[in-house]
């Protein structure tokens, strides 16, 4: 059963010079895209509201708990994170691998994985071994062991990176209804077009500070991509399925 709906706050959050003062709501039921140039802090921005890094400045909240005091299983319950670069130590299989999202739990239930496995359209592939399969297929595996933790937070570092456009889309559909479905999902994204097309709300970042947070055609306006980005640039096409036309 789905618990009532609440967000992660981040209030003034910072890590030395990699990131400033952040105070944004994640919430759920929403996709949240972490957007900027490179360095800009989008990856030490994740990995702080994962509870991977502690912050040197400020707390992340969820339910008035800090998230940095929570104990990593306890934490982990409530927040599912892949990281840019997931390793996968041995060869299992696809079941087995989706299974270990089950650790922080405890137990081994069968009904979470295979609702993950569903989720992602891996039935067929279950008994396979995972090096058998393509990059676009274990993004989805890799992505099906959050799942089968039944976090409320989802968190993934540049999930769509090296994925080929049919895979991107299909990746993307199965975020958006995560979020349809009451998660809260945040993720890294390089491709502006892509978070503009995902997306409910971008939080844009410029050299470790919070930029800009909002609705994507507010967040990721011309005006800010040229600021941050240093481009002209405007949108073309129709909400859901904007492109990114650079003038300059």
């Amino acid at each position: 059963m789905m618990q009532t709906p609440s967000a992660i706050e981040l209030r003034d959050l910072g890590l030395g010079d990699r990131l400033r003062g952040v105070s944004a709501r994640i919430e759920q039921g929403q996709v949240t895209a972490i957007c900027g140039p490179n360095g800009a802090g989008k990856s030490t921005l994740l990995r702080l509201v994962a509870g991977a890094l502690k912050p040197s400045t400020g707390v992340a909240l969820l339910d008035n708990s800090r998230l940095h005091d929570m104990h990593p299983r306890h934490r982990a319950q409530q927040i599912g994170y892949l990281p840019q670069e997931p390793q996968i130590a041995w060869d299992l299989s696809v079941r087995n691998l989706v299974s270990l999202g089950r650790l922080a739990h405890g137990d081994a239930r069968r009904e979470p994985v295979d609702a993950a496995l569903g989720a992602m359209g891996l039935d067929d592939f279950a008994e396979r071994p995972v090096s058998t399969l393509s990059g676009g297929e274990r993004a989805r595996v890799l992505l099906a062991r959050v799942l089968a933790g039944e976090p409320r937070f989802i968190l993934a570092d540049e999930p769509f990176a090296s994925l080929d456009l049919a895979y991107q889309a299909s990746l993307a559909r199965h975020l958006r209804a995560q979020a349809a479905g009451g998660k809260g999902v945040v993720v890294v994204v390089h491709d502006l077009a892509l978070a503009h097309n995902l997306a409910d709300r971008v939080l844009l970042l410029h050299r470790g500070v919070l930029y800009a947070d909002g609705p994507p055609a507010d967040a990721l306006s011309p005006d800010n991509l040229r600021a941050v980005f240093g481009v002209e640039a405007r949108w073309l096409g129709e909400p859901g399925a904007r492109v990114l036309a650079v003038t300059d």
